[in-house]
């Protein structure tokens, strides 16, 4: 079932920039790999997925919510988490309400396939692949600051990605510290 692999490797490296004890909201979260690893960090996630079997797996790791968020209303409309967490997912009409739902202080941890991916697997549909460098802009446009980006190949299994670590910074006197490790 999708979501019940391992945490991908880039949530688990960026993770430790969520403030402790946030609410994440995880977007398509599948069975809950990430819900599981956000818990574990004492964090209390949220997982949307319009899958209802998913979400019963899920929801050992924390709150599930049941939606298509593809065509029906938003249903987080004004709500804000401490992170947000997409992986394997890209639908560009949410771009908008994604970036609301970082909180000021909060982080985007982002991961989906990009450009190249058609040529060793699925998706391969345009719609669903990122073009080059398109979470930076995406971030721009969000006014999120940019930790961490990166666009290639991985080998094991074969696939073409995007992956961004952004946070929203909270204006201050004092630089504010974003672990990189």
């Amino acid at each position: 079932m999708h979501g019940s692999e391992a945490p991908s490797p880039w949530i688990l490296r960026w993770s430790p920039l969520i403030a402790p004890g946030s609410e994440v909201l995880d977007l398509a979260c599948g069975a809950g790999r990430h819900m599981r690893h956000l818990a574990s960090l004492g964090h209390r996630p949220l997982g949307v997925d319009r899958s209802e079997e998913a979400l019963a797996s899920a929801s050992a790791w924390g709150t599930p919510l049941q939606a298509d968020i593809e065509n029906e209303a938003w249903p987080l409309a004004g709500r804000q988490f401490g992170a947000v967490v997409v992986t394997n997912y890209l639908w560009r009409p949410l771009w908008p309400q994604i970036l609301a739902a970082v909180q000021a202080g909060g982080v985007l941890l982002y991961e989906t396939f990009a450009q190249g991916h058609e040529t060793v697997g699925r998706p391969s549909r345009a719609d669903f692949l990122l073009r080059p460098g398109e979470l930076l802009q995406v971030a721009a446009q969000g006014g999120l600051r940019v930790v961490a980006y990166e666009d290639g190949f991985l080998p094991e299994p074969e696939r073409f990605v995007q992956r961004l670590a952004a946070v929203r910074e909270v204006p201050a006197q004092v630089p504010a510290r974003w672990p990189l490790a």
